[in-house]
């Protein structure tokens, strides 16, 4: 497979520009420019690196500079890059970075919003494994610029014992074996458990080795119910139709994490524009 396959800015261009900008090319005289890209609308920028990015694959002599990192707050007309180089390789640049920046600054600007949601409590806000196939880092990372925390990034380098792994017909014992092995012979990975009813959180209050577990789809009695039998002995995560209305109610039961897969799968773009100086 062509590394490129791999390079979501590549995979982007190729398919923007193909094999070029005939447009530009036609309309635009080759002389020096400059730009800037800002936003239209209050937001917490994220993709800013990512953006510049683009703008240095399409022609590496240009002059990118970031006036805005991701992670910080912008209004509108704020300036979150600055860009000189030849015009038409401007122009061309200008859709791909642009779509980078406002995808990704949606997600970070979603994000803090549930993490203001729950302030004054202990909660984690988290992402999830509901991501557009390719962009995993790129939104997982503009999470963190919002605010919130990475949950696993993906298959490799988390155990998570889902209903679906639970309905082969596991048994807690046969659970208990593995998890034990796990352990054994990688003690720095981290195990997961998730749980439908508080009978399973009982149940796996009694595992060794158990990290976390997931309160899946559970009412709010249910959620304090199982942080009273933990006690505080493993760490719960709330899971299952999180939205900023019920995320601050979810927060105020005592659960350590929720976590969210609108934050990637549902966040709405930013308004950000480019501006020729």
């Amino acid at each position: 497979m062509h590394p490129s396959a791999h390079d979501p800015i590549a995979i982007a261009l190729a398919e923007d520009v193909g094999s070029g900008d005939l447009t530009a090319q036609f309309f635009v005289e080759q002389r020096p420019g400059s730009a800037r890209l800002f936003a239209k609308e209050p937001a917490i920028a994220a993709g800013v690196e990512t953006a510049a990015e683009v703008f240095r694959r399409v022609v590496p002599t240009a002059r990118v500079q970031v006036l805005r990192a991701s992670g910080s707050p912008v209004a509108p007309g704020d300036s979150v890059l600055q860009i000189e180089g030849p015009l038409p390789s401007l122009l061309t640049a200008e859709r791909v970075a642009l779509n980078f920046l406002q995808h990704l600054s949606g997600i970070a600007t979603l994000t803090r919003r549930f993490v203001d949601a729950v302030s004054g409590t202990h909660t984690r806000i988290m992402d999830t494994r509901k991501t557009i196939p390719g962009l995993r880092a790129l939104e997982k990372a503009a999470v963190l610029a919002g605010g919130g925390s990475n949950h696993r990034m993906g298959l490799y380098d988390m155990v998570m014992v889902k209903d679906n792994h639970l309905a082969t017909g596991t048994s807690l014992s046969a659970l208990q074996e593995s998890i034990s092995k796990l352990k054994a012979a990688h003690p720095a990975v981290r195990v997961e458990v998730e749980a439908d009813t508080l009978a399973q959180v009982e149940a796996f209050l009694t595992l060794s080795g158990v990290d976390v577990i997931l309160l899946d789809n559970m009412s709010l009695a249910e959620l304090r119910t199982a942080v009273g039998l933990s006690a505080g002995r493993i760490p719960l995560e709330a899971s299952g139709g999180v939205t900023l209305e019920t995320v601050a109610a979810i927060a105020a039961t005592g659960v350590d994490f929720i976590s969210a897969g609108a934050l990637t799968h549902s966040a709405k773009a930013v308004d950000f524009s480019m501006e020729l100086l």
